[in-house]
């Protein structure tokens, strides 16, 4: 039976490019396709002195990427996504901080642009299959009749917590190669296959941040768009409204933080919420972030199709944190659901992600307000 074509998201990075190497060596027909997401030229006095390093998708990415393609001999296209990864990602990112949220610009590319922008420019190609770099793995269940997203082997690279808006048919069609592997054995199988970035750093920073400062980004974009800088100075404040000091504008802030405060009050202080309406940020100490009820929005569910009652599952808020268990309830006609802790858990912050785990399988996730 002839082999199908597989689209490989090439980053220029090690991971992708040891899947596009991979796959050719098992004599799988592929091509090579880099996605242009943002123009690295905006922007340029956010530019660090030296030029931006640790983040992904800059024009040396893409040149890698062409670099390993031509080293294999594969196809290789450049595919501009550019407006749509700024309406999708940047926009949102620069809001939820105006309003107060921490966003995971990350999870809505894979939602919006990689398995989905992408799934259909591989389509267009001859491609119904993607392959990726990601650390997850993928199968089908049998019994459910369901595809499934499983973590991946190596704890520390696991990326499930950023694919949980994955749907049924985008599962179908994607590939994880690494996803049973150890960082190590990739690197390891970098140096064996030959690849030409085998030994390429790691690319840490948001693609479009260049110097790592999300404030002043939200600043300078909101002002060159036409939008106006951010409401800026306002009170940080206690619980019982006492106020300590003035702060440069909410979207500086995220919940848990405690470096940064400008407050010296003898015992640690953290941000404990945000009020954006009246340009105020609570401060408390680490108890006063305990919570053990929280909603989330737009869940989508993986393993199941549809949440009918209660369920027990192993709930991760962010993506460094552990899973704590937690019991799931939907609320009825919204879309939504509630999780409530059995104990509760520190720095539950809107804007970033609620996902949940049976085991290694993701349950599925939504987003937390």
């Amino acid at each position: 039976m002839e082999k199908q074509l597989i689209a490989v998201a090439m980053s220029g990075g090690v991971d992708s490019s040891v899947v596009a190497a991979l796959l050719h060596s098992e004599d799988q027909p592929i091509v090579g396709m880099t996605m242009q997401l943002w123009n690295q030229q905006r922007m340029p006095e956010l530019i660090p002195e030296g030029g931006a390093t640790g983040r992904c998708c800059s024009l040396d990415d893409v040149y890698d990427a062409r670099w390993v393609a031509e080293s294999l001999g594969v196809p290789f296209y450049v595919v501009n996504f550019e407006e749509r990864f700024e309406q999708e990602v940047v926009q949102p990112f620069v809001q939820d901080y105006v309003s107060g949220r921490t966003p995971i610009p990350c999870t809505l590319c894979n939602n919006f642009i990689k398995f989905d922008q992408f799934l259909d420019m591989a389509a267009q190609a001859g491609a119904e299959t993607i392959a990726t770099g990601h650390y997850a793995r993928i199968d089908f269940h049998e019994e459910s009749g369901r595809w499934r997203l499983l973590t991946g082997v190596d704890p520390s690279r696991d990326q499930s917590y950023f694919l949980f808006g994955l749907t049924q048919e985008q599962l179908s069609r994607t590939r994880f190669p690494l996803g049973h592997m150890q960082k190590s054995e990739v690197r390891e199988l970098a140096q064996r296959l030959k690849v030409p970035v085998a030994d390429k750093g790691e690319s840490r920073e948001i693609c479009f941040v260049p110097n790592g400062d999300y404030a002043a980004f939200v600043e300078t974009y909101l002002e060159q768009s036409g939008a106006g800088a951010p409401e800026a100075r306002g009170e940080l404040v206690t619980a019982d409204g006492e106020t300590l000091a003035e702060h440069e504008g909410v979207h500086r802030f995220t919940i848990g933080q405690r470096k940064g405060l400008g407050v010296a009050t003898g015992s640690p202080m953290y941000v404990t919420e945000i009020q954006p309406a009246e340009n105020k940020v609570v401060v408390g100490a680490k108890t006063d972030l305990l919570r053990k009820t929280f909603e989330i929005r737009d869940v989508n569910w993986i393993s199941i199709p549809s949440l009918d009652g209660p369920i027990e599952v192993d709930a991760k808020i962010r993506y460094k944190f552990s899973p704590a268990r937690a019991t799931v309830r939907p609320i009825e006609g919204s879309g939504g659901a509630t999780v409530e802790f059995d104990e509760p858990q520190l720095s539950v912050t809107p804007g970033q992600a609620a996902v949940f785990y049976r085991g290694d399988v993701v349950v599925g996730g939504g987003w937390i307000v």
